[in-house]
């Protein structure tokens, strides 16, 4: 697996905030709103612009990547997230996949006999494939006996808002091993280029709780639990002013 930042909006926190700006200025010009931000004035912003729920500006900057050594079956989860995201991705049609690389699951590899049957089923596949392609079939009738696990590439460009989103599903423990590798590496590449932005993004648990409930991993309490904890406080409180007084 390979992710490379390629290319983003330039000066994207400049870009958001200018564009934040703009929606509670009068009579002042563009140029003169993106001059007259400073870098102190970008963070506080930035900042409350998350902290409030003011979310939009964040789409006008967008970040694009090439993604290598994945599986389609990555693909299939990747573009439902579809909503202020662009794909780009190798094509099954046009190109021959008679000598096509596979993306074996770590718990598969992990398995000897997994493993086994898995290059069995592939190589019994890659051989469907090519027999095809001597009979005259056209790789777009062809690529229907090709596995979820065949590799693939593609580049993928979302808006920061869309990446919120993406990182909060895919960063969690609860997403497959292939695509949270793929988010936890594109999250720090991010980060990279423009740290307020992503200053808050990760896993749905950075907010301080776990919106999964009792289908969470249990390593952030679950917003029951922080109710409960503070109804006990509240508890605590309330007595001790009782005592006191």
């Amino acid at each position: 697996m390979k992710v490379t930042l390629l290319t983003h909006t330039p000066d994207p926190e400049r870009v958001v905030a200018a564009a934040a700006n703009l929606c509670y200025s009068q009579k002042v010009d563009v140029d003169t709103l993106m001059s007259s931000l400073t870098p102190e004035s970008i963070k506080k912003l930035l900042t409350m612009l998350q902290n409030s729920g003011h979310e939009s500006p964040f789409e006008h900057a967008s970040f694009t990547f090439a993604i290598e050594g994945v599986s389609r079956a990555f693909l299939a989860q990747i573009t439902r997230h579809r909503v202020g995201a662009s794909y780009s991705v190798r094509s099954q049609r046009y190109c021959s996949e008679a000598d096509f690389e596979t993306i074996m699951p770590p718990a598969v590899e992990a398995n000897d006999e997994a493993r086994i049957a898995y290059r069995s089923v592939m190589a019994d596949i890659k051989n469907a494939y090519t027999k095809m392609q001597e009979l005259g079939i056209k790789n777009e009738d062809a690529r229907s006996v090709l596995p979820n696990s065949c590799e693939t590439r593609m580049i993928v460009t979302m808006n920061t808002r869309e990446l919120w989103h993406f990182f909060n599903e895919r960063c969690c423990t609860h997403a497959q091993l292939e695509i949270r590798q793929v988010a936890n590496e594109m999250l720090r590449q991010c980060k990279e280029a423009a740290p307020l932005l992503f200053q808050n993004a990760g896993p749905k648990c950075v907010k301080g709780y776990c919106p999964e409930g009792k289908r969470g991993c249990g390593k952030a309490p679950t917003m029951e639990e922080l109710l409960r904890v503070r109804m006990m406080l509240k508890w605590d409180e309330a007595m001790t002013k009782t005592t006191e007084a």
